[in-house]
Formats: C-alpha cells, sequence, structure tokens
C-alpha cells in the first residue's frame, strides 16, 4: 500500500475540512541525493507505525482465533451445560453467538489500538452526538425495514398471519432480540465500519483497492457454486469506475472510498455463507454496507450505522416475523407469508431477497445525504466564516 495518511479522528479526512489551509508545495530539489533505504522495517512501518495492509492481516487473524477459542468453550458449556440443541435461530442461541462474536472482535481491537498506540474509540467510533446518531440509525433502520414490507404487502407479495405472542412474552423477546441485534449491529458495524474502514482509508490506494476486490471474487469463483455470488460480482463492478475517476482526479477523499468499496465487497462476501441468501439479498447487504459508509462520512463516526443494523434486524426478525437470510426466529411477535414470484416476495430469503429491497436502500441513502449531508455543509461553512473571521 502507498505512503498512509492517518485518517480524521471522526472518520473524515483530515483534507476534506474547511478549516485547515492546505500546506503550500515546497520548491522540489532536482539534485540527485542519497538513495533512502528500504530494509525490512520499511516493510512494516509507515509514518503512521504499522502498515495498513499488515494491521488488517494481524486483526483478522486475531479475530480469528478469538472466535475459535471463544466458540469451542462455548459449544462445550452449551451442549454439555445448557443442553441446547443447534440448529434453532432463538434468542439464546442468538445471544451466545452474538456475543462471541463481539467479545472477539473487543479483543482483537483491544490488541490493534495497544500495538497501533490509538484507542478503540480512534477506530470510527469518536464524533460528535453520537447518541443522537445512534437513536436516530434505530428510528431509519425500523423505518426502512417497515417501508419495504408495507410495500410487499401492497403489491401482494407478503401476507400477515395471526400474532404470535401474548402479554408479558411480547416484551420479554422483544427485550432479548433488541440485546441479540445489538450486538449484532456492534460486531459487524465494528468490524467493517470501525476498524477496517478507519485502517484501510489511512494506507489504501485505487490499485490496492483492485486487487483486494479482485481476490475476492476469484476466491469466491473458485470456492462457490451457489448462494448468490453474483451479489459480489456486482458491487466489485460498479465500484471500478467511480474509485478511478477519484484516482484520476485526486479527489482528496479517494482514500474513504476506495477503502469503502473494499469493505462494502467483504460485507457482501461473508454473507455468501448464510445458506438461505439469493443473489439479490447479498448485493442488498454490499450496497447497505456502503450506505453505512456514506453515513460515517457525514456523521464522523459509525454509530448511526450500529444503530441502523441492529433496528433493522430486529424489525424484520422479531417485529414483523419475516426471514432473514432463510432463517425464521422463534419468538417473534408477527407471523408473514411470502407469496408469488421470489423475485419480488423474497422467497424464503426474506425481505432482503427481493427487488425491492433496493428501492428502499436507495431511499435511506437518499434521507441520510438530505439528513446530515445538509448540516455537514453548514458545519463546513460556519468553520469557513471562523477562519475568515480569525484571519480578518
Amino acid at each position: 500500500m502507498e505512503p498512509e495518511v492517518q485518517p480524521h479522528p471522526e472518520g473524515v479526512a483530515a483534507e476534506a475540512l474547511p478549516n485547515e489551509t492546505p500546506l503550500t508545495p515546497e520548491p522540489i530539489d532536482l539534485a540527485p541525493g542519497p538513495q533512502q533505504y528500504r530494509g525490512l522495517r520499511w516493510m512494516f512501518i509507515g509514518d503512521q507505525g504499522l502498515r495498513a495492509g499488515w494491521s488488517v492481516l494481524i486483526f483478522l487473524v486475531l479475530t480469528f482465533l478469538f472466535l475459535v477459542a471463544l466458540g469451542s468453550a462455548a459449544t462445550v458449556i452449551a451442549h454439555k451445560v445448557l443442553h441446547l440443541k443447534t440448529g434453532n435461530f432463538t434468542p439464546l442461541t442468538g445471544f451466545i453467538q452474538e456475543t462471541i462474536s463481539f467479545l472477539a472482535l473487543l479483543g482483537a481491537a483491544a490488541l490493534m489500538a495497544l500495538i497501533e498506540r490509538r484507542r478503540i474509540l480512534d477506530y470510527n467510533l469518536t464524533g460528535p452526538r453520537r447518541l443522537v446518531h445512534f437513536v436516530s440509525g434505530l428510528a431509519a433502520g425500523f423505518a426502512a425495514l417497515s417501508a419495504l414490507v408495507g410495500a410487499l404487502v401492497w403489491g401482494g407479495w407478503l401476507h400477515f398471519g395471526p400474532v404470535a405472542l401474548s402479554g408479558a412474552q411480547i416484551f420479554n423477546y422483544a427485550a432479548l432480540w433488541g440485546a441479540v441485534f445489538l450486538l449484532t449491529g456492534l460486531f459487524e458495524e465494528g468490524s467493517f465500519r470501525c476498524y477496517l474502514q478507519y485502517t484501510f482509508t489511512r494506507g489504501i490506494n485505487f490499485w490496492w483497492a483492485l486487487g483486494i476486490v479482485g481476490a475476492i471474487c476469484i476466491l469466491l469463483l473458485l470456492t462457490s457454486k451457489g448462494n448468490g455470488v453474483w451479489g459480489v460480482y456486482g458491487i466489485a463492478v460498479l465500484g471500478i469506475a467511480p474509485c478511478w475517476m477519484l484516482k484520476v482526479k485526486k479527489v482528496p477523499t479517494a482514500r474513504f472510498w476506495q477503502a469503502a468499496w473494499v469493505t462494502s465487497t467483504l460485507f457482501g462476501f461473508i454473507h455468501t455463507g448464510n445458506n438461505g441468501e439469493n443473489w439479490i439479498g447479498i448485493f442488498a447487504a454490499a450496497a447497505i454496507g456502503f450506505v453505512f459508509c456514506v453515513s460515517v462520512r457525514l456523521t464522523g463516526s459509525a454509530w448511526w450505522a450500529i444503530g441502523c443494523h441492529a433496528a433493522w434486524d430486529w424489525a424484520e426478525t422479531y417485529f414483523y416475523g419475516t426471514a432473514d437470510s432463510g432463517l425464521v426466529a422463534s419468538g417473534h411477535y408477527l407471523s408473514t407469508t411470502p407469496a408469488g414470484n421470489p423475485l419480488w416476495s423474497g422467497g424464503a430469503d426474506g425481505p432482503e431477497g427481493s427487488l425491492l429491497v433496493l428501492g428502499v436502500i436507495l431511499l435511506l441513502l437518499a434521507a441520510l445525504i438530505a439528513l446530515y449531508g445538509r448540516k455537514r455543509g453548514e458545519l463546513h461553512l460556519q468553520a469557513a466564516g471562523q477562519n475568515d473571521a480569525t484571519l480578518a
């Protein structure tokens, strides 16, 4: 990867801030000088410490090791102590799985922060009004999934059945599934929109991004025979032209968007492991991953994305009782059944497998830009005004 640029602590590239004056180019000395030694240290250490590529690799290895260790211990406890049956999607099994994932991420991120001499919050978790953004994300995620369900019902592709819960069960399961999907949001957004997005941004360029995305596609081509891999190919191809134009025009924020292309493709890639996914669901996962990257750029942190992710899954799995990546959970509030052409209903995949989900994602992106893009512009104007007043 090329020489690294430290991302702004709030997830915003420092060079994009209006109150920072660009450095005046220094005269170029054309006289030949001693060549810089590029030994082993140069391969591993850059201006910002450990190079981004090595940081990502170590992070992934640490996360995997933590997952294996914690998963093995949890399996023994679940089978021999709790006597849980595997394969059931219940609040308890979901909570155990997501807790393992979150603790693995936390352990890996803590070690990486120690190695890189940073705080965990530096990985796109700082920024203004974090609680407000988190709550706003919760509202947006529930509203977006509700709009998708409403469109499916209106078109006759989803039918409601009887209410599945009553009395105190409604609130108990609501809280249990809320905890599960909060952990889901923390793990998946913490991995992709926090550590990976932050770290790729400080050391990636177009060619590295293209190489990583290409390697993902080749891996799928050689190893996968289904589960919607065309969704990954789609997001990979769509990102080439925009990222190339950012490179050609030397846009200051190019690194962030090239990193977003990589993390969104990776996000779609990990969902190919779900048995119930089709290509639309995989593409939708990658597309919503990009929307979450946009939210990091506009709000300065990943808290909006965490809230939106958690609420979307909660509404889909618990509140409306639809399938989520082919799985229908026990303990859901409402009951629904898909009907008609799976291209529109989503079939066994659930609402995320419906072609309508792409329209909802576009609406979510538009609402995000309309709400936070305007406020971001106002902040930039205020900062510019303060700079002018100071100079005067």
